[in-house]
């Protein structure tokens, strides 16, 4: 597409794999389960009883008691994601910057849920009647990180929240992209952020059998394309990226870690909850995707799948991406980080770019874990990546992620 070209300038993240950059990157080229029993609520009535969560959070060390009241964990993986990424980027501070031209764009698929459960039980317990939180509806809502961070560091260009279930921030992402392509920003602090291990966000997938069971050995629980998976894990956390116009962040001096080339988006236009059985949407995603890019399906290196663990979703993923690449399907890495940090829902595009970024800027591809025998449906001669980080030059890395009610998102990023 033309327009002005887009460059990440800045990351951040805290997630069940690491509470910075640096840690999270270690993580996941070791290997890293970060599965294990749930310990954030007594989850003994569910079937499923662990997830991936942030380890050993203390709010302190980011809130003070003032903050913390407005935020609900979700906004709080927001906003320590986009601090991180902002003090990287160096916009922070530099008074070249117009903030008029600084937007922030984030994605949340649920919002605040634990507000939600917590408010209504004390209401229905009658541990406050009749008076609800003045807090409430601030801590609850998904559209306020983008909110609270454009307050926090007063940035006053275009400001709103995505949401499309797992697809939430990935959305947020090309709507960012192309924000600053159309010359409507120079820079967005862009990402997403889910907090939902909690009763009714753990609950109700246990209703829809959707988790995983494999309560006595979670952390082998993520096992995308593995033939014995039975359901994704729950993970939780956030991640944030500083997409800046090119021209812009050359004349400030910034380091730029990649482009940001293309962005493709479809509905499955068939069912509420399961894939197209032959990924047809996940395919137009990615060939718009491509389209956007300027690109052709030979140029891709790197895949990070949208990978759950389910057994529908992995196999309608790999037939679309067979489908588009054809032969080169074989010359592509594809990986499936889900297996470490488990399924962060609307925030799991944010942090599986930041994979990406890594595979460009540092040459190491994330492995997929968890793997012991290749589900029978699925092509043994794919790369999938398993076990191992690999090393290789990547030009071009495309993200893919998927959401309930048949959403679908590609997002692709290119060394500069």
């Amino acid at each position: 597409m033309a327009g002005r070209r887009v460059v990440v300038t800045g990351i951040g993240t805290i997630n069940p794999l690491g509470k910075t950059i640096e840690e999270y990157f270690s993580n996941l080229e070791k290997g890293v389960s970060a599965a294990a029993t749930i310990t954030r609520f007594d989850a003994t009535k569910f079937r499923s009883r662990i997830a991936c969560e942030v380890k050993d959070y203390d709010w302190t060390q980011y809130f003070d008691r003032k903050e913390i009241r407005k935020y609900d964990p979700f906004a709080q993986w927001a906003m320590i994601s986009a601090d991180e990424a902002l003090k990287d980027s160096g916009i922070v501070g530099d008074e070249s910057i117009d903030l008029e031209r600084v937007g922030v764009i984030w994605g949340s698929g649920t919002g605040g849920t634990t507000t939600f459960y917590e408010e209504s039980k004390g209401y229905i317990e009658g541990n406050f009647t009749p008076r609800f939180s003045p807090f409430f509806v601030p801590r609850m809502v998904s559209d306020l990180p983008a909110g609270f961070i454009s307050i926090k560091y007063g940035f006053m260009g275009p400001n709103y929240s995505t949401t499309s279930a797992c697809a939430s921030s990935n959305h947020a992402m090309i709507d960012a992209l192309n924000l600053i392509r159309w010359g409507k920003a120079d820079v967005i602090v862009t990402g997403g952020s889910e907090a939902s291990i909690n009763e009714p966000g753990v609950g109700s997938f246990c209703g829809m059998m959707a988790l995983s069971t494999r309560n006595d050995d979670p952390q082998h629980a993520s096992r995308p394309f593995d033939k014995d998976r039975d359901g994704f894990v729950i993970g939780e956390g956030g991640g944030a990226l500083i997409f800046e116009e090119l021209e812009h962040a050359k004349k400030r001096g910034a380091k730029i870690y990649c482009e940001v080339v293309g962005g493709g988006m479809s509905a499955d236009a068939h069912h509420m909850t399961a894939p197209h059985p032959e990924g047809k949407g996940a395919l137009i995603s990615m060939r718009e995707a491509l389209r956007d890019a300027g690109i052709q399906p030979e140029d891709i290196d790197y895949i990070n799948a949208h990978g759950t663990s389910t057994n529908l979703g992995d196999v309608a993923e790999l037939k679309a991406i067979q489908g588009l690449f054809g032969e080169h399907t074989y010359k592509i890495n594809i990986s499936s980080t889900k297996s470490m940090t488990g399924h962060l829902l609307g925030g799991t595009a944010a942090i599986e770019a930041l994979a990406c970024v890594m595979a460009i800027s540092r040459g190491v591809i994330p492995p997929t874990i968890n793997v012991e025998n290749v589900d029978p449906e699925i092509d043994p001669n794919l790369n999938l990546t398993l076990g191992v980080a690999q090393h290789r030059q990547v030009r071009y890395a495309l993200s893919n992620t998927f959401g309930f009610g048949g959403h679908n998102s590609t997002i692709i990023f290119s060394k500069i």
